[in-house]
């Protein structure tokens, strides 16, 4: 099992980089792909048209978002915390996810990069 850690700039204010990442309408906007949100804890979520499936855990509105994110049969919880701070350039986002199993790492990382923030940072920029 592995972690993985990274801050995104994002060139929105904060309470729009949360809609974007909690809102279905607006997540089907930036992925192209259908997607099922709620902002209710203890709700399932599903992005990517069921690519990436999981429990949603904790939420403070424009804030910070928690999730358990799905792996199969794994005994430790993946767990996914988004923390958006203020920044001068729009959204400081920190990512932290921990519980990655070995083999999915390198997957996981390309993905967070390129398509969940990289594709979140390019609809901003457009």
């Amino acid at each position: 099992m592995k972690d993985y850690k990274k801050h995104f700039e994002i060139p929105a204010p904060p309470e729009d980089v949360y809609r974007a990442l909690t809102n279905p309408a607006t997540i089907q906007l930036w992925t192209g792909e259908k997607a099922e949100m709620s902002t209710e804890p203890g709700t399932e979520f599903s992005l990517w048209d069921g690519s990436i499936a999981g429990k949603n855990l904790e939420f403070v509105e424009d804030k910070k978002i928690v999730q358990e994110w799905y792996f199969g049969e794994q005994e430790a919880a993946s767990i996914v915390t988004i923390i958006l701070h203020p920044h001068k350039k729009g959204t400081s986002a920190e990512l932290k996810h921990t519980n990655i199993p070995d083999e999915a790492y390198h997957d996981m990382v390309e993905g967070w990069n390129d398509a969940y923030f990289g594709a979140l940072i390019d609809f901003y920029q457009e």
